[in-house]
């Protein structure tokens, strides 16, 4: 999964980070409300994590101004509050699920993998011509033939997927991919485009689904019928 942490507390920051990435998932921090506003919308995330208590205005606002602008992520909320009445607020807001601080980090993990598989970012299964792109085992297979992808290569080929005949900038797909913060070279894009065309090539779609250069812009995925 590629969470999104919507947290201020140093402690629990730590926890959540290092818990999520030894289990595999990618995660982004956000410390104050304004900078989650526009990066849940920026990033496809399957999941968002979302404290109540933010240093410049709760969780509970931030989550309405989400919904408000069409924002359908899963949302479990964190909190120290625990009365029903203050979990009823969170739900009716719009939030996914709830946990109350301090809790277990396997009912944490279960939680968010329960919301992942309700509904969040990418579909589970998405055809491009004769190729079966599976997000639930980051592959990409033609008949019998199949390529394993990595995280950034799936979320590569799924976000051209999903604009299909449309040209992304280099700056939208690392917005995208990478998430707003990514500080390293653009460069990066061409090389995962790079990654992606040649296992295309390999399972013998590459002038089927082709990844065309538009100069000086970026890319475009090009879906045509096999002869």
């Amino acid at each position: 999964m590629r969470v999104l942490v919507v947290e201020d507390e140093a402690k629990m920051v730590a926890l959540l980070q290092r818990g999520l990435r030894e289990e595999g998932h990618e995660v982004d921090l956000c410390t104050r409300g304004a900078d989650a506003l526009d990066q849940a919308a920026a990033v496809p995330y399957d999941v968002v994590l979302l404290d109540w208590s933010l240093p410049d205005f709760d969780g509970i606002a931030l989550l309405r101004r989400w919904r408000d602008a069409g924002l359908r992520t899963p949302v479990l909320m964190l909190t120290a509050r625990g009365s029903v009445g203050e979990r009823v607020t969170g739900l009716r807001a719009g939030a996914d699920d709830y946990l109350t601080k301090p809790f277990d980090f396997d009912e944490l993990l279960a939680r968010l993998e329960a919301l992942h598989r309700r509904g969040g970012g990418h579909e589970a299964r998405r055809r491009l011509g004769r190729a079966r792109l599976d997000a639930n085992r980051r592959t990409l297979a033609v008949g019998d033939l199949e390529e394993s992808l990595t995280a950034r290569e799936f979320m590569l080929l799924s976000e051209l997927a999903g604009h299909a005949g449309e040209t992304l900038t280099r700056s939208e797909l690392l917005t995208s991919i990478w998430g707003a913060g990514f500080d390293g070279t653009p460069n990066v894009v061409d090389v995962y485009v790079g990654y992606v065309r040649a296992k295309l090539r390999r399972l013998g779609v590459d002038q089927e689904i082709t990844i065309k250069s538009v100069r000086g812009t970026g890319y475009r995925l090009v879906i045509t019928e096999a002869t």
